[in-house]
């Protein structure tokens, strides 16, 4: 038996786009000899579908694309993942469904029977999990379809266990086909290989997993798609970051070559860019704008943007002030030369004297502190927003992580923006970025990387003024964050008690900021967003 592996970039609601997209893909593998054509999970409608999965009218759009996918299906099967309608009084009133496609029609239906509810995934407050579970046959080959259940729980670190595949065994299966929507995070791809291998060897049987690939919003995905042979090995690896389509047999294939990994930076890079992309294409933009200040989070940003849209597409716009270096006006220049990005200079000295001098009275007596300060970063975040206006240009946020931790950016100044683009990414990251970005020749200016960050919102500002050394301050983020330690765990750890302290109040105290920040394209497996809910106003550390 032959089958294809379909591995395509959806978009959530576009009912025509993503049947076309899926129809199309069927009478190619058609022709290349395919038996039987895998798709991913929730492929009609797009994953996640969130709260559209409540309209009636949504469900229906989605049972008539599957209906309009069938019918093509003469001489080759397909398996379709999509919503479905729970035929039964009690429960939720769908299952997240694989549907069987062939002989022109809906043979049958898989439900989905375990439904993630951690970190991003929330499907119980939408889908009632399966209770049966049941095989098909496809050129005289029990087939076994699941929908996801080969997960590593990231949340408890223990692999699932395979309750579906275990009711399914019994039935004599012979191939297993798996259709997911596995988030990318630069550490999941390796884990899902070791996990998808541990069950072929378990059940000892072929599998064949069909993963998505694009953006939605902040959740990248990163396909990925594999299949192995009954003894384990690895029989193909479909592309990262791109659509991709590869026919197998399970039977004859050979064993497919190893490839070298490639490395967490690498893979950073390229989700962001996917990211970026996506991002604008499916919302029907073409154009961004950011701030670049000469430092190093702006000028990585703008290095992803132009690499996403084309450098025709992006524009930087430089706003000294009075407290700016003339090495950052010139390391922002020579970045939009070696870019080739549309650029405007617009100085904002005279416009922070005129709010100087409408507070003249209200500040009398009081000395220079963060409110001068948060002025001038408000002053740039009104003028990038006000240019967004005029010319439908999509304002790019360039914050990090480490700075979204603790508080380290000004509300409705350089926090604004319609996309964070390096928002789950931690400032030691970013200087990697800049790093692997330059493998190959300056883009970034070397004194962008090599100088001491700074806000320059006042007389020789350094971050190191109000912040620890960031491969401390990242650590330490990092254990709290994306690990879970409590206080006392990262101190054991030999951290100094009175900075984890601070560092940790500092986080908690700055919820409400992240609370109204743009999305942000996740990257690790524990981003600021939908995959951390935590209380404004909780008190955590004392």
């Amino acid at each position: 038996m032959r089958i294809a592996l379909a591995q395509l970039n959806y978009h959530i609601g576009n009912f025509e786009h993503n049947v076309t997209k899926i129809k199309d893909c069927i009478v190619t593998a058609k022709q290349q000899g395919a038996d039987l054509v895998v798709f991913a999970e929730l492929a009609i409608s797009g994953y996640p579908p969130r709260d559209f999965l409540e309209f009636d009218d949504f469900i229906a759009r989605c049972l008539q694309g599957i209906n309009d996918i069938a019918s093509i299906c003469h001489g080759v099967a397909a398996v379709v993942g999509g919503p479905s309608i729970n035929p039964r009084i009690e429960g939720k009133n769908l299952f997240n469904t694989a549907f069987y496609l062939a002989d022109g029609q809906v043979q049958s239906t898989h439900y989905k029977g375990l439904l993630p509810t951690y970190d991003i995934f929330d499907e119980y407050r939408y889908f009632e999990p399966a209770r049966e579970f049941h095989t098909v046959e496809v050129k005289g080959k029990k087939v076994a379809i699941t929908i996801c259940e080969d997960l590593w729980d990231v949340e408890e670190d223990l692999m699932y266990t395979i309750q579906p595949m275990d009711e399914l065994m019994p039935q004599g299966v012979d191939v297993m086909v798996n259709i997911a929507a596995s988030p990318f995070s630069y550490d999941h791809a390796e884990q899902r290989k070791k996990v998808l291998q541990q069950n072929v060897e378990r059940y000892g049987v072929p599998l064949v997993y069909v993963n998505h690939v694009g953006a939605q919003t902040e959740l990248l995905f990163d396909g990925g798609s594999l299949a192995y042979a009954a003894n384990g090995e690895l029989v193909a690896e479909l592309q990262y970051f791109e659509e991709d389509l590869r026919i197998v047999d399970l039977d004859e294939a050979t064993i497919a070559a190893a490839t070298p990994a490639p490395s967490k930076i690498a893979l950073i890079h390229d989700a962001l860019v996917m990211g970026v992309r996506d991002y604008f294409q499916k919302l029907g933009f073409k154009q961004a704008i950011l701030g670049l200040s000469g430092g190093i989070d702006s000028a990585v940003t703008l290095t992803i943007a132009a690499r996403a849209l084309g450098h025709e597409n992006v524009k930087a716009v430089l706003m000294p002030s009075q407290y700016s270096s003339d090495h950052s006006i010139s390391d922002a220049m020579g970045l939009v030369d070696n870019l080739q990005c549309p650029h405007e200079q617009i100085p904002i000295k005279e416009m922070y004297t005129a709010f100087e001098q409408g507070l003249l009275l209200q500040f009398e007596g009081t000395n220079f502190d963060v409110t001068e300060e948060n002025i001038q970063a408000r002053i740039r975040g009104v003028l990038l927003m006000a240019l967004s206006n005029k010319f439908g240009h999509i304002l790019l946020n360039t914050s990090n992580k480490s700075e979204a931790a603790v508080g380290y950016g000004t509300l409705y100044g350089d926090m604004c923006g319609g996309l964070s683009v390096l928002g789950d990414v931690y400032k030691t990251e970013v200087f990697a970025l800049a790093r692997y970005i330059n493998r190959d020749g300056e883009v970034i200016p070397e004194n962008t990387i090599t100088k001491p960050p700074s806000a320059e919102l006042r007389p020789d500002q350094k971050d190191a003024d109000s912040l620890p050394d960031y491969e401390v301050l990242d650590e330490i983020l990092f254990q709290y964050i994306e690990r879970k330690q409590g206080p006392q765990a990262i101190i054991a750890a030999g951290f100094d008690e009175a900075l984890v302290k601070r560092v940790l109040k500092l986080v908690n105290t700055n919820e409400y900021k992240r609370f109204q920040t743009p999305p942000i394209l996740r990257v690790s497996n524990k981003a600021f967003g939908m995959g951390r809910r935590m209380p404004i106003v909780g008190k955590y550390l004392s």
